[in-house]
């Protein structure tokens, strides 16, 4: 069996691992349920005056004229300072507890490379990419966000507003049409929903269309798959190249933020989730790394792209006790 991390940028080193002994569980271990030390935001990167200046650049280039970029997706990260080592584990069960249907997750990062040495990446992300078993593939790409609301009125119309958000539609659509294309060449009676249907956790409601196939070679692997796929236009932008292109130059290296984390065994089967609503934990876990981001397109409203982080950030820092 494989697993581990794959960075968003699938040119730098993957944290990868072979282990010596698999245990399946139904439930997470005993871990400990122990109180965290207090967290608090230390900095926002960029500044969301300068977030904002990069949405407004990103919008005018989708708008030019001789522009192929239909989409981009632009993340802000927050730097977290802990008065005391944070556990993992901990931050972990929280994750799973606030949203039991997410796929929690917790890699250590360490065989990618000295940068990553004691690193460890935590989170729980709605988002599958993609699942094999035997030669049935499935994904549930998710584009389009609102956010969720105590009062069970505004939370419906908040949901609604979504499913009939025509911004939100279009953003979604580029994120199939890109998904289908990649999987088109790799399976045969593909199914895809004609209709996006919205998807909820704690935090947001998502659009999210399901997509089903099964494999034309069943040599193809899980991983096989996910490196087809991954980055999806939900995290990358489309096209792809145009995209990361300029989110290299606006945000630098993301890392394993809006990579992909999973598993594939020695018959190809496996199961890999997108790496979102996470956490970077530094080797000595007092400080973290978290980010969020946000589809651009021509029709985008950087105050818009400001609330939709916010609200995405919202899993990792209740977890860890910090308010948005």
């Amino acid at each position: 069996m494989l697993l581990g991390g794959l960075p968003f940028d699938v040119s730098r080193p993957a944290a990868l691992m072979v282990p010596g002994a698999v245990r399946r569980l139904e439930g997470l271990p005993r871990w400990p349920t122990d109180a965290l030390p207090a967290v608090r935001v230390g900095a926002a990167i960029p500044s969301l005056a300068d977030y904002r200046d990069q949405i407004s650049r990103a919008r005018d280039q989708l708008a030019a004229p001789d522009n192929s970029l239909c989409k981009v997706v632009l993340a802000r990260s927050l730097q977290l300072t802990a008065d005391a080592p944070l556990d993992a584990r901990v931050v972990l069960r929280r994750l799973v507890a606030a949203d039991p249907t997410a796929y929690g997750y917790l890699v250590d990062l360490t065989s990618a490379g000295d940068d990553y040495t004691g690193a460890a990446l935590v989170g729980a992300t709605p988002e599958l990419l993609v699942a094999r078993f035997a030669d049935r593939v499935v994904c549930q790409p998710l584009a389009g966000t609102a956010p969720r609301a105590e009062e069970p009125d505004v939370d419906a119309a908040n949901g609604a507003a979504l499913a009939a958000s025509a911004k939100n539609r279009h953003e979604h659509q580029l994120v199939i049409d890109s998904m289908r294309a990649a999987l088109e060449p790799l399976c045969e009676d593909l199914t895809i929903a004609s209709e996006p249907q919205l998807s909820r956790t704690a935090a947001v409601w998502h659009l999210c269309t399901p997509i089903t196939g099964r494999l034309r070679d069943t040599l193809t692997t899980a991983i096989d798959l996910a490196l087809a796929l991954h980055p999806t236009p939900a995290v990358g932008g489309v096209p792809t190249s145009a995209a990361t292109e300029l989110i290299a130059e606006l945000e630098g290296d993301r890392g394993f933020y809006a990579g992909a984390v999973g598993w594939c065994d020695a018959r190809g089967d496996g199961r890999w989730v997108v790496s979102i609503r996470c956490a970077q934990l530094s080797a000595d876990r007092r400080t973290a790394l978290a980010r969020a981001g946000g589809g651009i397109v021509a029709e985008s409203d950087p105050d818009d792209e400001v609330e939709e982080t916010t609200t995405k950030f919202a899993t990792i820092l209740t977890a860890l006790g910090v308010e948005p």
